[in-house]
């Protein structure tokens, strides 16, 4: 089994359980998706484990690659209950699960899980868009209304968004009741980091928040996004909370053939598993 760069803990002993949903069945714009966590595997060994900004390295970190689920994509509901299935076993083991999209409405199965383990928990969400639509084209599970569907798990108050820039007038106006929305770029997250210190969170990242110059390799790129060191600092710090759940998704490897993209996902992603790893339980050495 090919994993994602160093990632080779057995599940006994790993801190971080990290498992890949190609799923995109939901996808309004641009399907593609479904290849992002085979492309980010193999496209991670072409970058060093060891993190200069951080100053550690990835091969001192517990974390597993239990591979991909087997997603049914002619069934959104059930895809969900199995990725729900999964991130609650991570759970139930005291691990913590990191889910590679997919499409943005994967987050949900793993939403799920977590709430139902931490009736507190707080969603961090960075995207482009609100996600947050009652419906699209009559369907309720669909990327387009991931977060409300998670809203209606966890109520208002509870999901903080940053980087929003695109929606329906009725989603801005929604958000403005329900949910903790800072649009257009990360303004205030200090502030919400602050506050959410003692609480469990679960933290989400749509790759679209990135401006489509620096990220084009995705199903519904948005002009206007933030650049690379501006998020990447922005998660070095979210990752200080209690994260109890955490994704990365919607990458499309085949909108950029040039491979920049999924380069992104790859050293964000190596960044994030090395700054969750930090303070949870020492591992053994899985060179």
């Amino acid at each position: 089994m090919r994993t994602f760069l160093g990632c080779n803990a057995d599940f006994e002993s790993a801190s971080i359980v990290l498992f890949g949903a190609p799923f995109d069945s939901t996808t309004s714009y641009r399907p593609g998706a479904r290849f992002a966590p085979d492309a980010m595997r193999s496209n991670s060994f072409g970058f060093e484990t060891y993190s200069p900004r951080q100053g550690a390295d990835l091969l001192d970190c517990s974390v597993q690659d239990g591979d991909d689920l087997e997603l049914c994509f002619g069934d959104t509901a059930g895809a969900l209950a199995d990725i729900e299935a999964y991130a609650a076993g991570i759970l139930g083991a005291g691990k913590l699960p990191f889910l590679i999209g997919g499409e943005h409405l994967v987050s949900l199965g793993a939403i799920r899980a977590a709430a139902k383990r931490h009736p507190d928990l707080h969603i961090l969400h960075f995207d482009a868009h609100a996600d947050l639509r009652e419906e699209y084209l009559g369907a309720a599970l669909s990327h387009a209304a991931v977060m409300r569907r998670a809203w209606e798990l966890l109520g208002d108050g509870r999901i903080h968004q940053f980087g929003i820039r695109s929606g329906t007038r009725e989603e801005f106006e929604w958000a403005g009741a329900h949910v903790d929305m800072s649009p257009f770029d990360l303004s205030g997250l200090d502030e919400t980091l602050e506050n959410l210190r003692d609480c469990p969170v679960y933290l989400t990242v749509d790759l679209d928040v990135l401006d489509p110059s620096v990220f084009p390799g995705t199903g519904t790129p948005e002009p206007g996004g933030v650049g690379y060191l501006e998020l990447e600092r922005a998660l070095l710090r979210a990752c200080k909370l209690n994260i109890v759940g955490a994704d990365m998704v919607e990458l499309s490897p085949v909108y950029d053939q040039s491979g920049a993209s999924t380069a992104v996902a790859c050293k964000l992603l190596r960044e994030l598993l090395i700054a969750l790893s930090a303070g949870r339980a020492k591992p053994a050495d899985h060179r």
